[in-house]
């Protein structure tokens, strides 16, 4: 909620993005982005066109440094999602961070909050499945 309207829409296809470069697009992703979608109160219904995603021009709709932090936090739950980081998926990551300029320091702390935050998901996820 704390990303302007057209952070919003270019943050969620840039999570699509994430989600599909390894070719496995999962069931756990598609449950973060569809959290994503409540969450910034925005449909999810053909936001997201591979064919013409470009990803220099998504990430420059994200102006201010809050703004990236809040990208990199929430791209490293998609990625940890799966308990899968795949090649391709580092490969982007760094690609967005040339972007971005966070230090290596910074993207370790993404990382680790993402793995936190994914693992707490699947729990809280098990628990409300539990009879």
């Amino acid at each position: 909620m704390k990303l302007q309207t057209k952070e919003k829409f270019s943050f969620l296809r840039l999570a699509h993005y994430l989600a599909r470069v390894d070719s496995d697009y999962g069931e756990k992703e598609h449950e973060i982005i569809e959290e994503y979608c409540v969450e910034m109160g925005i449909e999810n219904d053909d936001i997201f066109d591979v064919d013409t995603f470009d990803l220099e021009d998504t990430l420059k709709n994200f102006k201010t440094k809050k703004s990236k932090k809040i990208v990199m936090l929430e791209l490293m739950i998609l990625i940890h999602a799966d308990d899968s980081f795949d090649f391709k998926e580092k490969e982007l990551i760094q690609d967005i961070n040339k972007t971005f300029g966070f230090s290596k320091r910074n993207m370790d702390y993404f990382s680790q909050w993402g793995k936190a935050v994914a693992s707490l998901y699947e729990q809280g996820q098990l628990l409300i499945e539990e009879e």
